[in-house]
């Protein structure tokens, strides 16, 4: 078959995600709950989780009226024990089919002087952002395996190539997503399952509430980045609906910032 053939084949519309299954955690405020309406946009299925179930089920309940499609609320506490992780993914399962894309959202952040973090806040964050991400993911990544596909996609924060200030659990988790995302690729990348990740830059959350509260740390961020605004939730939609798409097959261990140029200052 000729190149121009084979060319011809291939279908035309690589990004789309119709029919698809996806599990965001920490899916009930902020870039989690943009990502889950915008796979929902794209025709995905959609497990909106969080740690409350009323809180997940409402937001699904306005996915589902927002898009028309399907989505369902169920309570993930990604801190939880492993097998109580994996009970809630099989029932969760039960009612969708596998999971073909995963996103890990999850995370907290504790700013405080480094030397007045207390182990419990450590902890907490180490826990929620690192430890609760990979074992989400290898609970989801087991069953992608078995079936040869899928998607996962972490997301991790500019602040895993740069310090920050006063948030060094955060900045340390973050790092290490990155790296962890890395090695799942390696690991999993010639059994049809790609892991990667978004380092998102300043965006508009509540996480991010207090610097944008503070005028002088909020114009430092703004003259640094070169799109000269705050990142909103939905500006992780498009790169995230990329890397679960079929137009990011040969994508794997990427670690995408979408942060409006701050790295790049």
């Amino acid at each position: 078959m000729s190149t121009a053939a084979r060319e011809n084949r291939r279908p035309s519309h690589l990004a789309d995600l119709w029919g698809k299954t996806a599990l965001v955690t920490g899916a009930t405020r902020g870039i989690g709950r943009a990502l889950a309406l915008g796979l929902s946009r794209a025709g995905v299925t959609v497990l909106v989780a969080g740690r409350s179930p009323s809180t997940a089920g409402t937001v699904a309940a306005e996915i589902r009226s927002t898009t028309g499609h399907r989505a369902i609320g169920i309570r993930l506490d990604v801190c939880s024990p492993r097998d109580e992780l994996a009970g809630v993914i099989d029932s969760a399962t039960g009612m969708v089919g596998e999971i073909d894309i995963l996103v890990n959202n999850a995370g907290v952040i504790t700013r405080s002087p480094s030397v007045e973090l207390s182990a419990d806040d450590w902890q907490s964050v180490v826990h929620t952002n690192l430890t609760g991400t990979f074992d989400v993911t290898r609970i989801v990544g087991a069953r992608m395996l078995s079936v040869g596909r899928g998607r996962i996609i972490n997301i991790t924060s500019v602040l895993a190539f740069s310090g920050g200030r006063s948030v060094v659990a955060y900045a340390a988790t973050k790092g290490a997503v990155a790296q962890l995302t890395r090695a799942l690729a390696v690991e999993w990348a010639a059994s049809g399952v790609t892991v990667n990740a978004i380092a998102a830059g300043y965006i508009r959350t509540d996480l991010t509430a207090a610097l944008q509260l503070d005028p002088a740390r909020s114009q430092e961020i703004l003259a640094r980045v070169p799109a000269g605004r705050w990142g909103e939730p939905n500006d992780l939609v498009g790169p995230v609906c990329f890397l679960a798409s079929d137009m990011s097959a040969y994508v794997n261990g990427a670690v995408l910032a979408v942060d409006g140029g701050w790295l790049a200052a």
